[in-house]
This record gives C-alpha cells, structure tokens and sequence, in this order.
C-alpha cells in the first residue's frame, strides 16, 4: 500500500542546508516566498536582490535567478532590472537594518516612484548578522549591544513604522505586516506575499510585506520565548493588517 505524500520540500528553494540560527524564522519566510513562486510558476521568470545581513546568503536558497546588492540599495538594484526586464518578477529580500537603516531612503523613493518590484522585507526589530546592536525598528526600553540599558526615546529616538510610512506615498499598492508567531499567522502571511507577487503581475505599483521575525540569539531567548516575545511585544507597537491595497479584494 502507497503512502500518500502530504508534504515534500518545494522547488522554489534549493537543497541548501540554512545557515540561520536554531528558531529564527527567516528559513520559514524563504519557504513561503519559495512555495508562493513555486504555486505561481514564475520561478523561471523571476530575479530576487539579496541583502546584506542575516540574509546575504539568501540567493544560496531561493530556487531563481539572484543578485547581490551593496548595503541598503536592493531597492535600487531591483529598480533597475524591472526596467531593463519588465515581464520579470524582481523581489528584494531585506532585514529592518538593511531596509529601515542605511537603505531607508532606498526604499522611499523606489515607493514614490511607483516601481513595479515586491519587497519582502523582515523584522526582527535588531541588527542580527552584525552582534545584536539596536536598529531603527528596535523598541523602545529593547536591550540591545549598544543600548545595554534599554532603548531611550529621549536619546535613541523611536521606533520607525515602515509599513506605515510607505502606506502614505502614492506610488505603493500594497502593503501588510505579517507575524510567523504560529500557524495562523504563517498561513495569513503566505497569503499575503502572493498577494504582493499579484499586485506587481497588475503593474499597480510598489508592494511590500513586512514580516514580524525571531531573533532568539541577539534577543537572548529560547525559540519558543521568542515566538511569545513577538506576540507580546513586537505586535502591540507593529500592529498587524492590510496598510494599503490598490488590487482590492482578500
């Protein structure tokens, strides 16, 4: 008697062994990404942009064409290979210290502009690859390496809401904050990426899923602690749901 297969590996990530620390969910994002193009049948027709952080190695995972971009400028990367290949499907894949950081003004313009990219861009609220030093997403009281005492509005600053921000520039479709907390959440967040990947199919513009992720290395926790720690803490300052939606519908 044959046993029926009710879960394999999708082609839309190489058999790569990750390199990510035990309970961070960046591998789990790749597969969502990896199962939306596979789902989609563009892998063959799309290019992703890594970054630089936790995720430079991204382009060992994703089964499609990639690129590496300089610190910040994958939105800048993108840009320029839609409009040379405009039948593509480009993405970036951004960490918040590569995104909200040194490339902030990056994603800005390449949102004003209205290009026709998907950015999936992950939170985990610190710079991961680099020693766990506060980022712009880090929040308020969070102890970090450079704020052993916690983060102070007064000297630090506040947190920046991306998702937001982005929401306000015309030339944004869709943007959604998403959580990889538990299931329920993982399967509102594959939903949303598609979403994303069907927008840039319409031509409509800029979209962008931010994506709430663990850190239990930088942030001292276990990976269980620290899916309740996004949960409990990271939620209530970066609120879930649809931000902005020109395509309309679910």
């Amino acid at each position: 008697m044959s046993m029926k297969t009710v879960f394999e590996r999708t082609t839309g990530l190489t058999e790569k062994p990750t390199h990510y620390c035990p309970g961070c969910t960046h591998g789990l994002i790749h597969r969502l990404v990896g199962e939306v193009l596979e789902e989609m049948d563009i892998l063959e027709d799309t290019i992703g942009v890594a970054a630089v952080g936790c995720s430079v190695l991204s382009y060992e995972y994703f089964n499609c064409d990639m690129t590496q971009a300089a610190h910040g400028r994958a939105p800048a990367v993108a840009t320029g290979i839609k409009r040379v290949l405009p039948n593509r499907f480009i993405f970036t894949y951004q960490g918040d210290g590569d995104l909200a950081s040194i490339g902030i003004s990056e994603i800005i313009h390449a949102a004003a502009r209205g290009e026709k990219i998907t950015v999936i861009f992950v939170n985990n609220a610190i710079y991961g690859m680099t020693g766990g030093q506060m980022a712009p997403t880090s929040l308020i009281g969070q102890k970090t390496a450079t704020t052993p005492d916690g983060r102070n509005a007064s000297v630090q600053g506040l947190p920046i809401r991306v998702s937001e921000m982005l929401a306000t520039l015309d030339g944004s479709a869709y943007i959604e904050r998403v959580s990889t907390h538990d299931v329920p959440h993982i399967l509102k967040a594959k939903k949303a990426i598609r979403k994303a990947f069907e927008t840039q199919k319409q031509g409509l513009g800029l979209s962008l899923v931010e994506v709430l992720s663990t850190c239990p290395t930088n942030w001292g926790l276990d990976p269980h602690e620290s899916l309740d720690w996004v949960r409990d803490a990271m939620i209530p300052v970066y609120p879930l749901g649809v931000y902005k939606n020109e395509a309309g519908g679910n």
